[in-house]
């Protein structure tokens, strides 16, 4: 397995393109993390069923997030990516989130060519209401059943906001 944080760079922030890498497919009740110390994904736990991810999840390499973490991604896709499968996807907005009291951003990212929707999703804008409901929804909720009242959806922020963040994240990275 590649290490993604050496192979690839984070992309072209301020373009509004960045290299995204998936770790937990849309519908997997699967938590799968990226473990940066021996460069491999690793199934940190089994979510129950209810709690399965509404979208694909991953992280932007070389970043760090004030968690400690890469920073994580939101890929807005029709389906499912499989583990491991990066690409070059452009910044829509951001998730602004706490977890156990940490910040713990998501960045929402689409492929930076989709030819399926026609490269429908451009801006933050265009993220329908409906879908921004599901997001908050399950990101307050998913840790219910284990710690309860952990999670926060502080608010949702436009791509100027994420790509701040991804600068900041890049910046903790390059002093690490």
């Amino acid at each position: 397995m590649p290490d993604f944080n050496v192979i690839l760079a984070t992309g072209d922030v301020d373009g509004g393109v960045v290299n995204v890498v998936n770790e937990i497919p849309k519908g997997s009740s699967h938590k799968i993390e990226w473990n940066r110390e021996i460069a491999a994904f690793q199934l940190d736990r089994v979510e129950p069923s209810i709690f399965a991810k509404p979208v694909n999840y991953g992280f932007i390499p070389q970043t760090l997030d004030e968690d400690g973490d890469e920073l994580d991604a939101l890929i807005i896709t029709d389906e499912p990516l499989p583990t491991g499968v990066f690409l070059e996807a452009k910044i829509v907005g951001v998730l602004k989130f706490e977890d156990g009291g940490e910040v713990d951003d998501k960045v929402v990212v689409v492929p930076a060519d989709d030819r399926n929707t026609g490269d429908l999703i451009k801006n933050f804008n265009d993220l329908t209401e409906r879908w921004k409901q599901k997001i908050e929804h399950h990101f307050t909720h998913y840790k219910d059943l284990k710690k309860p009242g952990t999670t926060i959806v502080k608010g949702w922020g436009d791509e100027a906001e994420a790509k701040e963040i991804i600068k900041e994240s890049i910046a903790r990275w390059n002093n690490k």
